[in-house]
Formats: C-alpha cells, structure tokens, sequence
C-alpha cells in the first residue's frame, strides 16, 4: 500500500513534482535507475491518460517497497505530451519529451506514450539511444511493421514494445463482431484524422467487404471543428444501419453527443480511444448510452484473480482503474524482470542490456504471460468488447461499472 509518503517521494522524482512544491530527481544520486512516463495528463485523453500514469506509478512504487532490486531505487520522470494548443496529445511535443528522455543518462526505459500519433514521433528518436518504451495502449500497426523499419526503427533493433495487441487485430475483429454478433449489413465509418484513428478505421474498413458489410461512405473529421453536424445528417440520409468511429475522445466527444439526436437509432461503435471515462464523463448520458467499443487486451478488471491488486490501486488513487491501468502495470513489471535478468549477471544496467533483456522475455503479468515477437508485439492477439450501459450507482467516470464487458471479439 502506497501511504502519503511514499507518494509523495515518488512524485518528487517527477517533472511534475515542481508543481507540488517537491524536488527533483537528483542527478547524482548513486543507484538510481530513472522509468520515463509520457502521457497526454492534460486535455482532451487526461482522465485516461491518469489512470494509465496511476498504474506504472503503482508498479514503480511498489518495487521500491519490495526492494525488488537490491541496491537501486527507480524513480518516474513524467513528461506531459498534450498541449494547449492542440487540445490534446500532440506528436511535436512527445518527440521533445523523447529528446529529454535520451538526454537523461539515468532514463533506461520508458512507459508510453498513450497515442499512436506520438508513438510515431517518439519511436526514431529512442531507436538511435537503444532506449526500450512499453506502450500500455497506443495500437497502430505501422509502428512495428517491417515494411517502416527504416521509419521507425532507425537504429536497428526494435526498442518500442507493446503490451497490447494492435489495430490490425484490433480492427478486423471489432469488424467480426459487427457482422457475426450484431448482424449488420452496412456500415459509415469516420475518422478523427489523427494516426490511431486513421489506422484503426483503415483495419474495419478492410475487413467489412470480407464479412458481408457494405460500407457505404467514410469522413475524416477535424477534432477542432466545433461540431459534426453536417456529416452526421449525411449518414442519416443513406439510411445506415451502424456507425463506426476511429478515434480519441477529442472528437468522439462531440460525435456521441451529436449523434445522440440525429443518429438516434442505428448500432454506433468504435475503438479503445472510446473505452475511455472521457466518453462517459464527456458526452454524458443518455448520449453515450450503447455505444460498443473495444479494447486491445483482455479484460481483467472484473477478474476475482487481481482484486487484490485493484483494491491497492483503488485506495491510493481514489478511483478505479481500467484496463489500460493494468497494462501499464505490467509494461513496468516486464521493465523490473529485464533490470533484475542484467544485475543477476553482475552488469550494471544500461539501455541496450534492459532492452535486450525485454525483447527476450517472457514475464508473469496481471493479465498472464507477456512475451513479444521479433518486432515488439505482444504475442496474445485478445480483443474486448464493451457496450456503455449507464448505471446510476456509480460515477459517469467509472468505466468499470459504466462500460459493460460483452465478451472477446471473434478473431479474424
């Protein structure tokens, strides 16, 4: 259990920790090993983004009390990757995090980011350091393809990992489901524009001619606009059964509430980037009330085999965790396993050695065993799906009794 004080040692080494009057990490202290966070903790994702941070925090916090690495103490550096001006994550800012994270010598892995976008702007700038980053959520194929090694992996050998799975699962299953569960027979897909949600929408869209769902128009959206609603009404007149949405909550907020009124009737779903308590909290209900979406992990939330765990989470931070919580947790567990794998050798650990190690392991995690193929994927290829279902005991952010697990989607 994290008490008042502990905590507030873990947020002293923060870049966070000024604006709680604490101090920082002190470059000179002796066997501190320095786990980067980057995560857009402001703006349009923040309450996500939080619950991801609470979660590597939890994992960083709870080493520490263990000793679970004799002889060093680990310390977060969280950077923030949402701007004001974008409203949201913004991939410049994130490849300026990245920079401040290469430039710290004691940074040797990282947590992050939350979105694709700023994956893809973080990822060269690790590969040439050999720093390792764990994504607990950002699920864009390209970023672990071959065919964009040059891209992405400038340095050679694969430094971004994932412990979920991505949108090329992600997609063609939400797809499966629309077709083999609800038995829709067309589809309008939109877009936000940025990397998740073209990616994912790209993934269903591929996949809807295979399952016999004819798509019968797609939009990209500008997150800043101040409402959708010509497009909305567009998708009214072609008489479409179900709607479906790539992306984050900076435009999903708007598209469930507009499409609450105009869209009253058909199946509307989405992605991860709406499993998310901004959604909830956002749009509100009875707006949200049945949107589908899905997660690129298992669900584990609701699982007897880690209330111990949620319980830990619940109490320190006051609020529930989601899934995504969880999966940064786990990305901090494997990060502890490959430190601990390089000082059983008697080496000291550095970037590249923590980085080996990760890509070579097979670590126990709370949603099971997590290991990664040659590029940095997780192995499992699990999908959730969830329906929002309001339920009035609880707060609208509460995504574990707000969003109502319906099972595994079918994979392709």
């Amino acid at each position: 259990m994290i008490t008042r004080r502990s905590a507030a040692t873990l947020i002293a080494g923060t870049a966070l920790g000024a604006a709680f009057g604490l101090p920082t990490i002190a470059e000179a202290d002796d066997k501190v090993i320095v786990i980067g966070i980057n995560l857009p903790i402001t703006g349009a994702d923040a309450a996500g983004a939080k619950r991801i941070m609470n979660g590597a925090l939890l994992g960083i916090s709870q080493a520490n009390d263990a000793n679970a690495i004799p002889g060093y103490t680990l310390k977060p550096l969280i950077l923030n990757d949402a701007t004001a001006t974008a409203g949201q994550y913004d991939p410049a800012q994130a490849a300026t995090n990245a920079r401040k994270f290469v430039s710290n010598p004691k940074v040797l892995a990282a947590i992050g980011p939350e979105m694709s976008g700023s994956a893809k702007a973080m990822t060269p700038i690790l590969s040439e350091a050999d720093l390792p980053i764990i994504t607990p959520s950002a699920t864009n194929p390209d970023l672990t393809n071959p065919e964009f090694a040059a891209q992405y992996i400038p340095g050679g050998k694969p430094v971004f990992f994932r412990t979920v799975t991505t949108d090329a699962f992600q997609g063609p299953n939400m797809a499966n489901y629309y077709a083999e569960t609800l038995g829709l027979k067309d589809v309008y897909i939109l877009d936000d524009s940025g990397a998740y949600g073209v990616g994912l929408a790209d993934a269903f869209e591929k996949r809807c001619p295979a399952k016999g769902i004819k798509v019968l128009g797609r939009d990209r959206l500008d997150p800043t606009a101040s409402d959708y609603t010509a497009v909305l009404t567009k998708i009214k007149s072609l008489g479409a059964s179900s709607l479906y949405y790539g992306g984050v909550t900076g435009a999903g907020v708007k598209v469930v509430k507009e499409s609450y009124s105009i869209l009253p009737k058909i199946v509307k779903g989405g992605g991860d980037g709406l499993y998310d308590p901004d959604i909830t909290q956002g749009a509100g209900f009875p707006a949200c009330e049945g949107w589908y979406c899905t997660n690129a992990s298992p669900h584990k939330t609701e699982d007897p085999a880690v209330s111990a765990w949620i319980a830990s989470y619940t109490s320190t931070y006051n609020e529930a965790p989601d899934d995504y919580a969880i999966t940064a947790y786990d990305g901090v567990l494997v990060i502890l396993a490959a430190i601990k794998k390089v000082v059983a050798t008697g080496a000291t650990p550095t970037r590249e050695a923590i980085r080996a190690a990760i890509a070579s392991s097979s670590t126990d995690t709370l949603q099971g065993t997590v290991s990664f193929d040659q590029y940095g994927d997780i192995k499992q290829r699990v999908v959730s799906v969830f329906q929002i279902v309001h339920n009035p005991a609880y707060p609208p952010d509460d995504v574990n009794h707000q969003f109502k697990y319906i099972g595994v989607a079918p994979q392709s």
